[in-house]
């Protein structure tokens, strides 16, 4: 039988990564590299996060990390993570587990040194190959490396018994298909997603978020967000999503003008024209206060905002009129690079000229920015006239 390899990559060399694997007995065969480091790599795209698993128990990682003086963070202590700070990042390290006990949204887990039972209870095939770090040899219990291969995203084992386990693996699973997948989805993973939608319900709010802006930060997401609405996959949790025309538009003009995907834009597109709605969409799915102000303030969109790109943008801010120019396919080569002017008048400047200081200046003031910023932020001349007709409407 060939041994099948683990292609050499950029990221084996990471700084420190060497002496970990030494500290964590690589060279005996107890860890291993896992994950999307493994997955990427074979297929030729870049890996950022490296995982490794090990048959060491949580405390005896601890406890070498602190001899060899590399700093360790018991980011999931109580699942078994411990995380190791290196020079170039940081890299998580999961003694191997079997699932003892499951809920739909936590795992109670015991310890194993078996590899073959920790990769059974990854969600994919694709996501339970491993790879021994002195060798490269690639270990593969249930025809990941066929399925990566043929770009298939295949639950392991039963599809409905592991969206019971953990009902974020619908999420994930069109996440993976998304990035991954090619062509229609495996039939038996798209028909346990669809019956199971509901079970969504019961996840917290900050676990679908976390999911869909992943699922939206994707090159192009439209064919998969298109499968989930025709599988009632958004209606559980997030209803107000029912088309994608708006999506499509946004993501031809984000090609178009070379603008890299923006996950709460492209949700935006997804929902109605409507920033109340937005807000409470975003209230729902407990986003920062920034988000919840960007969602909504794109969602705001008017089909007005084309006609003076540079006025809108100085209302709103160049980035968001840039989203919103984007939403409705519009060119947006009137802000790039542009920085709006601030108003070359002061309230002072207008009691200089007779007007009565108080509400009558704010006036002039909201008057004469308005028609200054209508007229194309005009100087001179024209400005100064602007000026004088708001100034004899109150002398």
């Amino acid at each position: 039988m060939t041994v099948k390899l683990l292609p050499s990559a950029p990221w084996q060399n990471r700084a420190g990564l060497a002496a970990l694997l030494t500290i964590l007995d690589s060279p005996q065969g107890r860890t291993r590299y896992v994950g999307g480091a493994v997955r990427d790599t074979l297929l030729g795209l870049p890996a950022h996060d490296v995982d490794l698993a090990t048959q060491l128990a949580p405390e005896d990682v601890l406890a070498r990390l602190k001899a060899a003086q590399i700093k360790a963070v018991p980011t999931g202590i109580a699942h078994g993570t411990v995380t190791a700070v290196l020079p170039d990042g940081p890299i998580e390290i999961t003694t191997l587990r079997r699932d003892v006990a499951t809920d739909g949204r936590h795992a109670t887990v015991a310890y194993t040194d078996d590899w073959e039972e920790d990769a059974a209870r990854r969600d994919f095939t694709i996501n339970a190959l491993s790879a021994n770090p002195e060798t490269g040899e690639l270990f593969d219990y249930f025809s990941g490396l066929t399925d990566l291969e043929a770009g298939r995203v295949a639950f392991i084992g039963d599809p409905l018994t592991r969206i019971a386990e953990d009902h974020l693996r619908i999420l994930r699973f069109f996440r993976f298909h998304a990035r991954y997948g090619q062509g229609r989805p495996d039939v038996a993973a798209l028909a346990a997603c669809t019956a199971r939608a509901n079970d969504l319900m019961a996840l917290s709010r900050e676990r679908i978020a976390d999911e869909l802006l992943k699922i939206l930060s994707l090159p192009n997401p439209l064919a998969t967000v298109t499968l989930m609405i025709e599988g009632g996959i958004f209606a559980p949790v997030l209803p107000e999503i029912e088309a994608t025309d708006a999506l499509t538009t946004v993501l031809a003009a984000e090609v178009k003008e070379g603008v890299a995907p923006m996950a709460l834009r492209r949700l935006a597109a997804l929902l109605p024209a409507d920033a109340a709605l937005a807000d409470r969409v975003g209230a729902r799915l407990k986003f920062s206060k920034q988000q919840r102000k960007t969602l909504a303030l794109l969602a705001g969109r008017q089909a007005t905002d084309a006609e003076n790109p540079r006025a809108l943008a100085y209302h709103i801010g160049v980035a968001p009129a840039i989203d919103r120019l984007l939403l409705a396919g519009q060119p947006i080569a009137a802000l790039r690079d542009w920085v709006p002017p601030q108003l070359p008048l002061t309230g002072g400047a207008l009691v200089a000229r007779g007007v009565q200081a108080g509400p009558l200046v704010a006036a002039a003031l909201r008057e004469i920015e308005s028609a200054w910023v209508d007229a194309g932020f005009v100087t001179g001349a024209a400005f100064e006239a602007i000026i004088a007709a708001a100034v004899a409407r109150r002398v």
